[in-house]
C-alpha cells in the first residue's frame, strides 16, 4: 500500500514537472552576464571543518563571499568586489583573510587604460566577526602551525633615488629599482603591529617560529638575508652583502632553508649566483654556508649556479640541490681573451722564427707581422656585419629537432638548468643531470634518482610520436649513472614511481607492470600470473599496450596498487601475492576511475587510514565513491547515482569531508559529511537559486546502441528544458571522442571559446546528442561515420529527436569529424565545424605551430590514429579525408577557422572552405582575426556564439537567416555589420 502511494506522487509529480519546466524563460546570451553561481573550485573549509567560505555572484559582475557555519545557518556576506579572491583560515580556524577588489566596472576600465586595480586586504574574526582592512596589499601569509601572525606585503610601486657614494670613492650610483616594499608583522592576538621596511620576499617555517625575509633596498643598502625569531621579536642579518637575493626554499620540516645571492660580475653578461643555506636554527642565530659556484675546480667548466631553479635541502640536511647552468662572457671579455690569446701566439711565433734565425732555418708558414685587428663593436654598437647578415633558417634532414621546435622552445633552453648538489660536509658539488638526461627524480631516501636519456631515439620520435628512452638509475652523491633498462617505450607508461624505501621502481612495459630493483638492477615481473588484463581496453590510439594505470606504493613498502580495467588489486612487491580490492567489479562492468589522495602529508598510501576512491558504472555512467577501510582488503562503495561527484577533501584538524555533487541539470552543490561512509552529510552550500531552476534542461537520458562496426556503445541525450513526454525536438549533435562518461556533469552557461554552449541549447529548446566514438586504426574519419549515424537513428527512434532536425558541431577533432560526416551521409541538416582539419595528406606534414612539432607523430600515434605516412597508406588518407569526398557534401555548413590556428593549420579551412565554393555549395567560412585554435577575446566568443545559434535557428526551428548567412557581407561593409551587432 505504501508503495503504490510512492508510486501515485511520483506520477504526479512527473506529469506537473513539463508544465513546470515549460514556464521557465530560456536564457538568452545577454543574461550570461548576470547569471549567479558559486565558484565552488574555490570554496574553502576551515581546518576544523567548522566554517566554508566560498565567493558567489554573476558571471560579470561585483560579487560577495560568503561565511557560512557548517554545522547551523550562521552566514556573514562580505562584498568583495569585482574580481574573485582565495581564501585563507589560520591554522586554529579563529581568523579567514581574504582580497576585496575595486567593482568590476572598475577593473575593466583600469584594463583598457592599463592602470593597475589595488586590492585590499580584510582578516575576520571568526569568534565576533569583526575586521580589519589593510590597503594596497600584494600578497599575505599566515604563521603556519603557529597561526598567530599574519605577514602582509604592500605595492611598491616607486622607483628609488640614486644614493650618494662616499667621499673619494667616486660618482654617485645610479638610480635602480629596488623589489623591496613593506612588510606587516600583524599580530592577530594582540593586534600588535611591527612594519619591516624594504621587503622583496619572506617565508615562515612550518611552525610559524621564523620569518625568514629578504631585504632590497635602494642601493643596496643593507640588502641581505634576515632571520626573526617570532617567540622573541628579535631579528638578525644572517648574510649581508650589496647583492640581490632570491627564492627562499623552507624544508618541509621548517628545519632548514636555502636561498640565492645575485651579484654582477664584469666577466660575464647575466649575473651570477651564490647559493646559501641555513640550518641549526639557535633563537634568531643560524648557521650559514655558501657556495659560489665559479670556482672550475669545484664545478663544471662554463657552467654557473642558475636562478631558473629553486634549490632546496635534503631530508638529511647534509646535501642542498641546485640547478646550474652555462654563463655567457661579455663580449669584451671575451674580446680581451682573444687579444691576450692572439698576443700569447705571437709572441711564440716570434720566439720560434728568432730561434730558426740562429740556425738559418726557414719556415713557409710563418708570416710577417700584419697591422694591430681592431677591437669589436661594443653590444651598444651597431654591427655593419649584422646588418648584412640574411634573415633565414636552414632546415636540415637529420636535425633532431624540427627548426620550428627549437624556436619554441629557445626560452626553455635558455633557461633550462642542470639539476646539480652540493654535499656541504665534503664541500663537494655533483652534477647530477646533463645535457642527455635533463632531469633526476630523487627517490624517498634522495640517496639515488632515476633520469631517462631520450637522445638516442629523438629523430625518429619527433617523426613518429613513438618515444623511447634509456633509464638510468643516479648516484646522487658520485653522479654515477647506470644504464638500468634499455628502449624503454614511454607512450604506454604513466609515471615511474619510487618504493618507500628507494630499492623499487614501477614501470610498466609489455603489457605488464614490473619492477626494479635500483640496487641490483634486476627485474621482477608483478602481473604476468594475475589473471586479468592491465592493458587499456579503452584506449585505441597506435599505441603498443597502453597501460591501464597505477596509484603507486603502500606505506609500509609491501604492496603497490593497481587497477586493471575495472578492478583494484593489492600486489605484493615480490609479485607472488595479488588480493582483488573491489570484489570482482568487472562483472558488473563497475570501474575503479581514481584515487581520492585525503591525507596531504602521506607521500604514499596508508592503508592503516580510510582510503577513498572513485566510481564509475560504465553501463550506467553512474559515479560514486567508495571506501577501502582501514586495514582493510575489501572496497565499499558509499554512493553510486546519477551524478558527479568532486574529490573528497578532508580539513587539517577534522574528521569531516567536503565534496560537492552535480548533476545534468544542477550546478554543484557543496556537501559535508561527519562520518567515514557519507551518510551523514549535510547540504552546506546550495548553487541553484529558485529564479534559474528549470532553466537549463529537463535532465538526461542514456542510449545503448550498436555501431556499424558491431560495438556496443553508448550517447547521451540531454533533454530541453522545456521537455514534454512524446514530443519531438530540434537536436545538435556534438562530438569528439568519448564523451558519456561525463553524462552527469553539469553545463554552466556562458561564452565559449569553441561557439557551443550545451546549457544555452538546451535551454532554448533544443536537445543535444553526444555519443561515444570508438575508433579502429587507419579508419578515423569512417569510425565517427559507423559510430556517429548509428547514435542519430537511435536518438531519433525515441522520439525526442525530430529526425528533420538534427545538427551537428564539433570544434579541432571534433570539428574534422564534422567536416568528414558531412561527405558520407545526408542525416543532417546543418553542421559546424570549427577548426577542422580537412586534408589528411597535406595536413599530415603540415607544423603544429603552437609547439613547433610536425603533424606526423600526432597522425601516427596520437588523435589521427593512422599507422604510417601517407606515401604507405594512400588509400586510408584519402577515405578518410573530407576533402577527397567534397562533392557529395549536400549539408550547409558553418565553418571557423582563425588566421593564427597553431594547431590546425589555417590552410585547412581555406582548402575546405574554397573546394565548397567552387562546387557552389552552401558554406559560410568566420575567421577572427588574431586567435588561435579556440577564441580568447570575450567580444569574439560572444559573436561566435551567436551567429552559431542563428545558423542552428534558421535551418532548424525555421527562424529567418541572418544576412550574414543569407547573402554575405562585403568587405567594406564589413566595419558597420559589426558595429550594428556589436553586444
Amino acid at each position: 500500500m505504501i508503495k503504490k502511494a510512492v508510486l501515485f506522487v511520483a506520477l504526479q509529480c512527473a506529469w506537473l514537472m513539463p508544465f513546470a519546466q515549460e514556464s521557465a524563460k530560456a536564457i538568452q546570451w545577454k543574461d550570461i552576464p548576470n547569471w549567479q553561481f558559486v565558484r565552488t573550485n574555490g570554496a574553502t573549509p576551515s581546518p576544523d571543518g567548522k566554517w566554508m567560505a566560498y565567493v558567489s555572484g554573476p558571471t560579470q559582475g561585483d560579487l560577495t563571499l560568503t561565511l557560512t557555519r557548517t554545522l547551523d545557518t550562521t552566514k556573514y556576506v562580505y562584498k568583495i568586489g569585482g574580481a574573485s579572491t582565495p581564501v585563507f583560515f589560520n591554522n586554529d580556524a579563529q581568523f579567514v583573510s581574504f582580497f576585496e577588489s575595486p567593482k568590476y566596472a572598475e577593473i575593466k576600465t583600469n584594463e583598457k587604460t592599463r592602470r593597475p586595480s589595488p586590492k585590499k586586504l580584510k582578516i575576520v574574526s571568526l569568534k565576533d566577526t569583526s575586521s580589519v582592512t589593510f590597503n594596497n596589499v600584494q600578497n599575505f601569509s599566515f604563521s603556519n602551525d603557529n597561526g598567530q601572525w599574519i605577514a602582509i606585503r604592500f605595492d611598491n610601486n616607486s622607483l628609488s633615488a640614486p644614493s650618494a657614494a662616499p667621499m673619494g670613492v667616486g660618482a654617485p650610483r645610479q638610480a635602480s629599482r629596488s623589489k623591496g616594499s613593506d612588510l606587516l608583522l600583524y599580530n592577530l592576538i594582540t593586534k600588535k603591529k611591527y612594519n619591516l621596511g624594504n621587503v622583496s620576499e619572506y617565508s615562515f617555517n612550518k611552525s610559524g617560529q621564523y620569518l625568514a625575509y629578504i631585504i632590497d633596498a635602494n642601493g643596496k643598502n643593507g640588502n641581505g638575508i634576515f632571520l626573526m625569531d617570532l617567540t622573541t621579536g628579535i631579528s638578525n642579518a644572517l648574510h649581508n652583502d650589496e647583492a640581490n637575493f632570491s627564492k627562499i626554499s623552507w624544508n618541509k620540516e621548517g628545519t632548514a632553508f636555502a636561498l640565492l645571492k645575485e651579484n654582477t660580475d664584469k666577466k660575464f653578461k647575466s649575473p651570477v649566483y651564490t647559493l646559501i643555506g641555513v640550518k641549526n636554527f639557535k633563537g634568531h642565530n643560524a648557521d650559514v654556508f655558501t657556495f659560489s659556484g665559479l670556482d672550475e675546480n669545484q664545478i663544471t667548466a662554463g657552467y654557473g649556479i642558475s636562478n631558473n631553479a629553486t634549490p632546496y635541502w635534503s631530508k638529511d640536511l647534509k646535501t642542498i640541490f641546485f640547478g646550474i647552468a652555462k654563463l655567457e662572457k661579455n663580449e669584451d671579455q671575451k674580446n680581451t681573451e682573444k687579444k691576450i690569446d692572439s698576443i700569447a701566439k705571437k709572441d711564440a711565433n716570434n720566439k720560434i722564427a728568432a730561434q730558426d734565425s740562429v740556425v738559418g732555418k726557414k719556415d713557409s708558414t710563418l708570416v710577417a707581422k700584419g697591422p694591430r685587428q681592431p677591437i669589436a663593436p661594443r653590444n651598444n654598437e651597431p654591427n655593419k656585419k649584422d646588418l648584412e647578415k640574411p634573415d633565414m633558417i636552414i632546415w636540415h634532414w637529420q636535425d633532431k629537432k624540427l627548426q620550428s621546435i627549437q624556436r619554441n622552445q629557445l626560452n626553455a633552453e635558455k633557461s633550462f638548468t642542470i639539476m646539480s648538489a652540493w654535499h656541504i660536509q665534503e664541500n663537494k658539488f655533483t652534477s647530477l643531470a646533463d645535457s642527455n638526461i635533463k632531469a633526476i627524480s630523487l627517490s624517498p631516501n634522495q640517496l639515488i634518482g632515476y633520469g631517462v636519456d631520450v637522445t638516442p631515439y629523438e629523430y625518429e620520435s619527433n617523426l613518429s610520436g613513438q618515444n623511447f628512452g634509456d633509464l638510468y638509475i643516479v648516484d646522487i652523491k658520485t653522479g654515477q649513472k647506470k644504464l638500468a633498462i634499455e628502449r624503454l617505450y614511454l607512450n604506454v607508461n604513466r609515471g615511474l614511481r619510487f618504493s618507500p624505501n628507494s630499492d623499487c621502481l614501477l614501470f610498466f612495459r609489455e603489457g605488464h607492470y614490473q619492477l626494479l630493483n635500483t640496487k641490483t638492477l634486476a627485474i621482477t615481473n608483478l602481473t604476468k600470473n594475475i589473471p586479468t588484463s592491465f592493458v587499456n581496453q579503452f584506449d585505441d590510439h597506435n599505441i603498443d599496450r597502453p597501460a591501464t594505470g597505477s596509484y603507486g606504493f603502500t606505506a609500509d613498502n609491501k604492496y603497490v596498487l593497481l587497477k586493471d580495467n575495472y578492478d583494484l588489486w593489492k600486489v605484493s612487491l615480490d609479485g607472488k601475492s595479488a588480493i582483488r580490492l573491489s570484489d570482482n567489479w568487472s562483472s558488473h562492468k563497475l570501474i575503479v576511475s581514481g584515487y581520492n589522495r585525503l591525507y596531504e602529508e602521506d607521500d604514499f598510501i596508508d592503508l592503516k587510514k580510510n582510503q577513498y576512491f572513485h566510481v564509475l558504472n560504465y553501463n550506467t555512467k553512474q559515479k560514486g565513491v567508495a571506501l577501502l577501510s582501514a586495514n582493510s582488503n575489501k572496497l565499499e562503495i558509499l554512493k553510486l547515482d546519477d551524478i558527479n561527484i568532486s574529490t573528497l577533501r578532508k580539513p587539517k584538524n577534522s574528521n569531516s569531508l567536503f565534496y560537492t555533487i552535480e548533476r545534468s541539470n544542477v550546478a554543484p552543490d557543496i556537501f559535508m559529511a561527519t562520518d567515514k561512509l557519507l551518510k551523514q552529510e549535510l547540504k552546506i552550500v546550495d548553487n541553484n537559486p529558485d529564479s534559474q531552476k528549470g532553466k537549463i534542461s529537463a535532465g538526461s537520458k542514456l542510449l545503448t546502441y550498436v555501431s556499424a562496426h558491431g560495438d556496443t556503445l553508448h550517447a547521451t541525450l540531454y533533454l530541453p528544458a522545456n521537455y514534454v513526454e512524446g514530443k519531438s525536438y530540434p537536436t545538435i549533435t556534438y562530438i569528439y571522442e568519448r564523451l558519456t562518461d561525463e553524462k552527469n556533469n553539469y553545463s554552466q552557461p556562458l561564452y565559449p571559446g569553441g561557439g557551443f554552449n550545451r546549457a544555452m541549447y538546451t535551454s532554448n529548446g533544443y536537445a543535444v546528442l553526444m555519443p561515444d566514438i570508438k575508433y579502429k586504426l587507419n579508419d578515423p574519419g569512417m569510425s565517427a561515420v559507423a559510430c556517429v549515424a548509428p547514435a542519430v537513428k537511435a536518438a531519433i527512434a525515441t522520439g525526442i529527436v525530430d529526425g528533420n532536425n538534427v545538427a551537428i558541431h564539433g570544434h579541432s577533432w571534433g570539428g574534422y569529424q564534422t567536416a568528414f560526416l558531412i561527405t558520407q551521409t545526408d542525416i543532417f541538416k546543418a553542421a559546424a565545424a570549427g577548426a577542422p582539419l580537412t586534408n589528411m595528406i597535406s595536413m599530415y606534414s603540415l607544423i603544429y605551430w603552437n609547439t613547433g612539432s610536425s603533424n606526423q607523430s600526432i597522425f601516427e600515434s596520437s588523435q589521427g590514429r593512422l599507422t604510417t605516412g601517407y606515401w604507405d597508406n594512400w588509400d586510408a588518407y584519402v577515405r578518410n579525408s573530407p576533402i577527397y569526398h567534397i562533392k557529395k557534401v549536400k549539408t550547409p555548413l558553418l565553418l571557423l577557422h582563425n588566421d593564427k590556428d597553431g594547431a590546425v593549420d589555417y590552410t585547412q579551412g581555406i582548402e575546405y572552405y574554397n573546394g565548397l565554393r567552387r562546387l557552389n555549395k552552401p558554406v559560410v567560412m568566420l575567421t577572427y582575426n588574431g586567435e588561435n585554435h579556440g577564441l580568447m577575446k570575450e567580444v569574439n566568443k560572444k559573436d561566435y556564439a551567436v551567429r552559431m545559434m542563428e545558423y542552428f535557428d534558421h535551418h532548424l526551428k525555421g527562424k529567418p537567416a541572418p544576412d550574414w548567412w543569407q547573402k554575405g557581407i562585403k568587405y567594406i561593409d564589413l566595419p558597420k555589420h559589426l558595429e550594428e551587432r556589436a553586444f
